[in-house]
């Protein structure tokens, strides 16, 4: 049987610790650099956090939120009124219930390059100085559902675990095996060493229509894409092996990244 949820009526007690002021975590310096635990937002976030691999901490809710909730034993369960919730995480929760689990370290990258069979066909999303935890969570969730196996994300990406991408991704990207790559640009090729065509979007005029790529020529392809805004860097675009674009109607510049993403994880599928 699921744990029990202790009752929490002091949003001062120190059991409910991992979720306190979260909105404070968020202005808080390096909250958006791998520090603190994972925080999930929602029954169905929560759901795939208990079928991912991260050890779960606690988990907080509304009572009869819960009862939801498939609980292994030994993780904390507590129970608040949403007046009492809302005094610990610093704002009101529409979604009724939250857990927080244990970090896990990025990927090895030489084995997230090679994947579980290196001959097998894979797909990964490169993303340089996307800073966006939102825009990187809509990503992940863009990514999980259309069939890209990785993400590779330069040093100056937020954190896929931050709260913010977490609950954007629907609990998604706990599923998603993420690596850094610290040498920036110069990392991917190792990318082409392991046999990945790498393809950097771009709406530029002088590249390649996205749709001539084809995935079935290339059945390991790596998409880089840059943050909201400035896209990929000059330096970036020279060392990818192919520049391409998605074809728009005539007045309209780009995409969104998030939308852009979506795009191309569809098309080189």
């Amino acid at each position: 049987m699921p744990p029990s949820p202790t009752t929490i009526t002091d949003p001062d007690d120190p059991r409910v610790a991992d979720f306190r002021d979260l909105k404070a975590g968020d202005r808080r310096p390096g909250s958006e650099r791998g520090t603190g635990p994972v925080i999930v937002e929602g029954v169905p976030a929560v759901q795939r956090l208990l079928a991912s691999p991260y050890q779960v901490r606690a988990v907080l809710g509304v009572p009869g939120r819960l009862a939801a909730l498939d609980l292994p034993e030994g993780v904390a369960a507590y129970e608040a009124d949403k007046w009492v919730l809302s005094e610990v995480i610093g704002f009101r929760l529409t979604r009724g219930v939250l857990a927080s689990a244990d970090r896990r370290p990025p990927a090895d990258l030489d084995a997230l390059l090679a994947g579980p069979d290196p001959a097998a066909p894979r797909r990964l999303a490169v993303l340089e100085a996307l800073n966006d935890a939102e825009n990187l969570g809509s990503i992940a969730r863009s990514a999980v559902a259309l069939g890209v196996d990785g993400l590779l994300l330069d040093p100056r990406c937020a954190d896929p675990l931050y709260r913010r991408s977490v609950r954007v991704s629907m609990g998604h990207v706990l599923a998603l095996p993420f690596a850094v790559l610290p040498d920036w640009p110069g990392g991917l090729d190792r990318l082409h060493g392991a046999g990945y065509l790498t393809v950097a979007l771009t709406p530029a005029d002088d590249a390649v229509d996205l749709a001539e790529v084809d995935p079935r020529a290339h059945p390991r392809t790596a998409v880089l894409l840059g943050a909201e805004g400035p896209g990929l860097t000059p330096e970036a675009q020279r060392v990818a092996r192919v520049r391409a674009r998605i074809p728009m109607r005539a007045g309209v510049d780009s995409l969104g990244v998030a939308a852009a993403a979506a795009v191309a994880f569809a098309t080189l599928r």
